[in-house]
């Protein structure tokens, strides 16, 4: 027990090409030994855990090695490697940025650079978290990292290199380390696996490494926790259960009940996840993942973007057998919405509920009509074709326009009267070629296209309707309504009264909605003239006279309306002599 080593520091690597998914950088730096041309401050930045002090570590031993091996590595037999193996070498020394970023520490630094080598040709600088430094440590820097000592070289450290002064960043040779893939991530877990005569499996070894997001130390550490949860048998359900992570089936369990439409079963899968202790945004997340895996397992060659194991990659080409194109382009845009939206959510459980039941809704036929009547092209009512195929002697009456078309000219009249006579007189001017003049052959046939014309638009529609209609087509117009959410709110509260044949009245609560409706009438009446096939339709707007009495606007009107409501208030008044201001 006193001499357990913990696997990232265990199996830390010791040469270049043990370096787990840095090959191009490695192999930069051990080209540059090998040819001598070695810069004097370097910049190794990236994300933690990617190897960038370890290879700052390999780089200083390896360029201080007083027999290199042929392919550049360092040979580990030399005083000078067999001192850095056993961390007495004082041609490297390390400094931890984030707890000595003073300029007195910075000082004290720039005087041991002064101190050349005892063994080997250089002394190497490794100053991790550089980004630590203060403003004036860096200052009191940038002279000796410009011109140091020919025996001096820097290796600077740092997962934030935006966070570095420019004039720091242009005199040192800038690495960039990535973050470690899956694959070499789970290769390295095996080696290490063996090595310690640990059981696993490669769904499992898969999950830790999508765990550590490309950290390979995190990996590592993450990886001595389930062996000590497992006992040395590491398996899927045992590390889905030590990190608290969702089963993939339930992905699926989801994705069968979505595709079937059952939202019930959706909603109690819901259910059973949350009581495990999941949040509901990392299980929307989980579900816009799960999507995009579907749809990168739609080809077999994006397939392999998706980096899990065999097993379950199969699977998931199965699954994406059942679903349509269309179908995960919709369910992605709808769960990365609810993910939009989780964070501004008040009842956040609803707002996951309400994403299952949308989901579940997605393939339903009645999904499908919905979106063909968002689809539907709207047509004018009379369109050049209609015209030039009416017969002149018996016109027919024009079809019912389409939601939102244009109506008939018979129905542009005032909605305080309805229209007594259509005007027939009305024609338009025939048009001049060319702006000059025009033949009298061409005038006449001119004349009879708009004698044509005027006869289909002269039809008068004078169909009957119930109080039903009238209401639902009502509604119909305010869903209509996008942007006036106000006048649909109205619509939807005052609904029409049907008087007369021809003739409704719509009872408002306020002045507002009344000149809101107003605004509007013109709007309304072509619609509903035309949907209910009726041009003498017409509207009367009237305030309730309970809310009329009631309205209270100044201060005293206010007090009033509330002393009717509590005569406590009156005695309250009095008695202390109030005021109101």
């Amino acid at each position: 027990m006193d001499n357990y080593i913990v696997s990232a520091r265990k199996y830390r690597p010791a040469t270049f090409n043990s370096v787990v998914g840095q090959r191009s950088l490695t192999t930069t730096l051990k080209n540059a030994i090998a040819s001598g041309k070695l810069a004097h401050a370097y910049l190794f930045c990236g994300p933690r855990g990617v190897g960038k002090t370890t290879c700052a570590r390999i780089f200083a031993k390896t360029i201080n090695c007083l027999s290199p091996a042929t392919d550049g590595e360092a040979c580990n037999q030399c005083e000078s490697c067999v001192a850095f193996n056993e961390q007495r070498s004082f041609n490297i020394h390390e400094l931890d940025a984030a707890s000595n970023n003073s300029v007195d520490d910075i000082r004290s630094l720039i005087e041991q650079v002064r101190i050349p080598p005892q063994i080997g040709k250089y002394k190497v600088y490794i100053i991790d978290e550089v980004h630590m430094l203060s403003q004036a440590a860096f200052n009191a820097f940038l002279k000796t990292l410009e011109e140091p000592p020919h025996h001096a070289i820097f290796v600077l450290a740092t997962t934030e290199k935006h966070k570095i002064l420019p004039t720091i960043l242009s005199r040192c040779q800038i690495y960039d380390f990535s973050r470690i893939t899956i694959k070499d991530t789970v290769e390295h877990l095996q080696y290490v696996a063996s090595q310690e005569n640990v059981t696993t499996e490669p769904e499992a070894l898969n999950v830790l490494a999508q765990k550590a997001d490309g950290g390979m130390r995190d990996a590592l550490s993450i990886f001595d926790q389930v062996v000590s949860f497992t006992g040395g048998n590491v398996t899927y359900k045992a590390v889905i259960e030590n990190l608290n992570v969702l089963d993939y089936e339930y992905y699926f369990r989801l994705t069968d009940c979505i595709l079937a439409n059952n939202v019930p079963e959706g909603l109690l899968i819901l259910n059973e996840i949350l009581s495990k202790g999941f949040d509901g945004n990392n299980i929307i997340t989980g579900i816009a993942s799960h999507f995009r895996d579907l749809l990168l397992c739609k080809d077999p060659k994006t397939a392999e973007l998706f980096e899990v194991g065999a097993s379950i990659r199969e699977r998931y080409i199965e699954t994406a057998k059942k679903c349509s194109n269309e179908f995960l382009y919709k369910a992605i845009d709808t769960v990365n919405e609810s993910d939009l939206n989780y964070r501004l959510s008040r009842n956040k459980r609803l707002l996951s509920d309400l994403t299952i039941i949308k989901l579940c809704q997605l393939s339903s036929p009645q999904a499908g009509l919905e979106d063909q009547k968002k689809k539907q092209v709207i047509d004018p009512i009379f369109s050049k074709q209609e015209v030039k195929q009416a017969p002149i002697s018996n016109p027919q009456p024009a079809q019912a326009p389409s939601p939102g078309g244009r109506p008939p000219v018979a129905a542009k009249t005032s909605s305080a009267s309805p229209p007594s006579a259509i005007n027939t007189t009305s024609q338009p001017k025939p048009s001049m070629p060319g702006g000059l003049g025009v033949s009298i052959s061409a005038f006449g046939q001119k004349k009879e296209q708009v004698e044509e014309k005027a006869t289909v638009d002269t039809v008068v529609l004078n169909e009957r309707f119930s109080p039903l209609q009238l209401i639902n087509e009502w509604k119909a117009y305010a869903e209509g309504l996008v942007e006036e959410h106000h006048l649909k709110n109205t619509m939807l509260n005052c609904l029409p009264n049907l008087i007369e044949n021809t003739l409704f009245e719509v009872v408002v609560n306020n002045p507002v909605q009344e000149q809101r409706l107003m605004e509007y009438t013109m709007d309304i009446l072509t619609r509903l003239r035309a949907q209910l096939r009726n041009t003498n339709l017409r509207m009367q707007i009237r305030i309730s006279e309970d809310n009329e009495k009631k309205l209270a606007f100044t201060p005293s009107e206010k007090f009033n309306l509330m002393i009717e409501e509590n005569e406590s208030l009156r005695k309250l008044k009095d008695e202390f002599g109030l005021e109101l201001s």
